[in-house]
């Protein structure tokens, strides 16, 4: 959180299952800091089921993508959060 406070960066990449805390209050401090709720969020994680996806989605999450990570799909939801355009491989 203090990393994110302090840098202020474009985009965030979250693991869901955080030692000590997990994602979702993460996203939920992030949300709750005028100067961080701007900043998208993409969640990533092993919970891959359909309500897991949802629930993260429903959140407030920009993406919800599961691992293993598919890196096409990672890099096209990174591009579109951040207004890039279209992701070539």
């Amino acid at each position: 959180m203090q990393l994110i406070e302090a840098n202020k960066p474009d985009l965030v990449l979250l693991d869901i299952n955080l030692p000590g805390i997990n994602g979702f209050e993460v996203l939920q401090r992030l949300q709750a800091n005028p100067d961080t709720n701007n900043i998208p969020v993409i969640a990533i994680s092993a919970n891959a089921r359909e309500s897991d996806i949802e629930k993260g989605i429903n959140a407030g999450f920009s993406y919800y993508l599961t691992k293993p990570i598919n890196v096409n799909l990672l890099m096209t939801s990174i591009n579109e959060v951040l207004g890039i355009g279209k992701y070539r491989a």
